[in-house]
């Protein structure tokens, strides 16, 4: 691709993105539906003036690992940690029931393969940690105790996704589980989310103490960056997804985040929101590449639209999809019910997560013809609407 093609990709993504996303705004819906449907209609969808290239999925995985520094910056540790048991049921039950019932309906209901069954069970497993934060964030709610046990949970998702999806991977070449590879991956993601925080919070002390010294501006925003990118390397290196690096980036840089044995070492209030006032524009930047290329990476025009097959097998895949994720939810007794209500449509969404694991079904002949055209149109569904049931019922709340 030659410079200029890519300077006018990059220009119709950050317009379109910005144009969208008002519109939604004005309309009351959260505006990173808008970036998503900026994607639909600059891409195969619709238009086709923008096709996904190896440069703009750069850009997007940089736009997502820098969102979730961003939530790891206004995270308060203590209220995540006192959510953690919510945060650690709602995961398992939402990872375990879609698995479950999306393998069972691919087995029994429509006589799939194994494999077949079992890939679908993963896809409807996956819940998109940057929508569903990005819509919270939107209604300004992601500080609540609600998005506490979302944000933990979705975090935890991100991992099960990951171990899985490296459990199916190997059962679909080799037709058997690796386990001692899956745990080691797990030992590892583990290990560095339990250290990495602290190793960040270290580095942050230093970029502190050379702030005071440099006469040449630029130094917080090039190193938070830096730190940012290293982290998402390393966690990438350890088998974890790279936006986990971004998390645990951003949770060390908080303003509520302690050392281990309750030692504050560099608590200094107005350097952590020196860090916010100039990482905020770079993040803006960023993060809506992420959310049209998710728009951009569906073709609506692949679905055979006439097809009763696909539209008896998407209701029915749709159906554990939500329900799979809303269950748990409901016994969590301590919560309002509008508030159980607001935790299971945050699991929901699929986003980019499952159309990864629906691209890795495709390209491995697992998902083929009316199958994929089915897992992706449940993909867009569970992606497109929660976020509009989320306001109407935060709305009702008010």
């Amino acid at each position: 691709m030659q410079a200029h093609d890519f300077i006018l990709i990059l220009l119709l993504i950050l317009v379109g993105s910005r144009i969208f996303a008002e519109i939604f705004a004005r309309l009351g819906f959260p505006p990173v539906l808008g970036e998503l449907a900026a994607g639909l209609f600059l891409g195969p969808s619709l238009l086709g003036w923008v096709t996904l290239n190896d440069t703009i999925k750069i850009l997007a995985e940089i736009g997502i690992i820098l969102l979730l520094f961003d939530v790891g910056l206004e995270t308060d540790i203590k209220r995540l940690t006192q959510s953690g048991k919510n945060s650690i049921i709602v995961a398992i039950g939402g990872f375990l029931l879609p698995l479950g019932l999306g393998t069972g309906v691919g087995l029994y209901l429509f006589d799939l393969p194994l494999i077949t069954s079992l890939f679908i069970g993963g896809t409807i497993t996956a819940t998109s940690i940057g929508i569903t934060i990005r819509v919270l964030k939107d209604l300004k709610k992601h500080q609540s105790h609600e998005g506490e046990i979302v944000l933990g949970a979705a975090v935890l998702d991100d991992i099960f996704g990951v171990v899985l999806l490296a459990l199916l991977y190997d059962f679909s070449k080799s037709g058997e589980v690796n386990l001692l590879d899956t745990g080691r991956v797990l030992l590892f993601i583990i290990t560095f989310f339990i250290l990495a925080p602290i190793a960040a919070k270290l580095m942050a002390m230093l970029i502190q103490k050379f702030d005071g010294k440099t006469n040449y501006p630029g130094l917080i925003p090039v190193s938070i960056i830096s730190l940012v990118l290293f982290f998402a390397w390393l966690a990438h290196l350890m088998g974890a997804p790279e936006i986990i690096g971004g998390f645990a980036a951003g949770l060390a840089l908080s303003r509520r985040f302690f050392l281990p044995f309750g030692v504050a070492v560099g608590e200094n209030h107005k350097f952590a929101e020196r860090i916010e006032l100039q990482m905020r524009p770079i993040i803006f930047l960023f993060t809506p590449i992420f959310f049209v290329t998710v728009g951009l990476s569906v073709d609506l025009t692949s679905i055979d639209w006439t097809s009763s097959y696909v539209w008896i097998f998407t209701a029915s895949i749709l159906f554990v999809s939500v329900v799979g994720k809303m269950i748990v939810p409901f016994f969590m007794s301590h919560l309002t019910l509008k508030k159980r209500v607001i935790v299971g449509l945050s699991m929901v969404p699929r986003g980019e997560v499952g159309l990864i694991f629906a691209e890795i079904g495709r390209v491995s002949g697992i998902f083929e013809g009316e199958i994929y055209a089915a897992i992706i149109m449940v993909i867009i569904l569970t992606t497109m609407i929660p976020p509009l049931l989320m306001k109407m019922v935060y709305n009702k709340m008010r």
